[in-house]
């Protein structure tokens, strides 16, 4: 690699490029000095350098992992949270911390001082650490089995959700993980998070909306309910259905309904369900914060749909 070369060794790492990397390049010590010391290259991590972007402006969430990744040599890699981050694995708090792994003797040898990396000292197989768009993390039935022994219920089974819905593991993948979590802490309640796991849910507002109806005795009967009309219209797709009370409850969350075409879609959409005989309620993240609200008002949607029958 040549001078020539950095730029390019760059473009594909957000921009980055290690201490490492540009003294291979042919720069010298004092280049690499001379170059942060003109603002031309900025520090995000030790021995890393951003090469583009503005004073004063925060780098980006992956270009900071990749940075911290970067900085503690080639057996680093992203787990846990920051694994499950770059994988696009949702459902955790977002948290700043940036947690990195290296086996044993690197670990005991590495330096940061970012507050912000989390070092772990931890030994993974080989096989089980992959490349994310070049930043190496856990693969991901690795990531989500390390994450439920660390995180509570809903938390956990949101991650699990997540990971499932977006295909990153499968339903034979999770029949494996009580195998790779035996006798670890956690691992008993982490089972039970398991049999818990429903792929169909499409975001943690839904897992947490799901988990709340049936920690409160009203456990829906159906996920991404299709209802049709006579002639078999597709008439809406209810997050979560109740069949015999004709009720569908809704996840609103600002993903997927925070634009004016999605608000439209969602009330035209409504409105030939309510004409269908259908009751909607709509649940948001902070009604899911208080854990007797949602079945509190599913409970009463289904009383009022029995008495009108009655």
């Amino acid at each position: 690699m040549d001078r020539a070369d950095i730029h390019s060794v760059a473009a594909v790492q957000d921009d980055l490029i290690s201490r490492t990397q540009a003294l291979e390049a042919g720069f010298s010590r004092h280049d690499i000095d001379h170059l942060v010391a003109v603002g031309r290259w900025r520090p995000l991590a030790r021995s890393v350098y951003l090469t583009r972007g503005r004073d004063g402006e925060p780098p980006a969430r992956r270009c900071r992992i990749r940075a911290a990744v970067l900085s503690l040599g080639p057996a680093a890699h992203a787990v846990f949270g920051t694994a499950a981050e770059l994988h696009g694995i949702a459902g955790l708090p977002r948290r700043d911390e940036i947690h990195v792994a290296l086996p044993g003797a690197a670990a005991k040898r590495a330096r940061t001082s970012d507050p912000s990396i989390v070092l772990h000292q931890l030994e993974h197989p080989p096989g089980s650490v992959v490349q994310v768009n070049g930043i190496a993390a856990t693969e991901p039935r690795l990531t989500v089995s390390e994450i439920i022994l660390r995180e509570r219920r809903y938390a956990a089974i949101s991650v699990l959700d997540s990971a499932l819905n977006r295909g990153l593991v499968t339903t034979e993948c999770l029949a494996v993980i009580p195998l790779l979590i035996r006798g670890r802490r956690g691992a008993v309640a982490a089972r039970g998070y398991l049999a818990e796991a429903d792929g169909r849910a499409q975001s943690p507002l839904e897992t947490r909306s799901r988990l709340r109806c049936v920690d409160g005795g009203v456990p829906p009967d159906a996920l991404q309910l299709e209802v049709r009309d006579d002639d078999g219209y597709l008439l809406g797709i209810g997050d979560l259905g109740w069949r015999g009370p004709r009720l569908i409850a809704e996840a609103d969350g600002r993903d997927s309904h925070g634009t004016l075409e999605a608000v439209y879609a969602d009330r035209r959409r409504q409105n030939r369900l309510i004409n269908a005989g259908w009751t909607i309620l709509r649940f948001t993240w902070q009604d899911t914060l208080h854990p007797t609200y949602i079945p509190h008002m599913v409970r009463e949607a289904i009383a009022a749909a029995r008495s009108r029958r009655s």
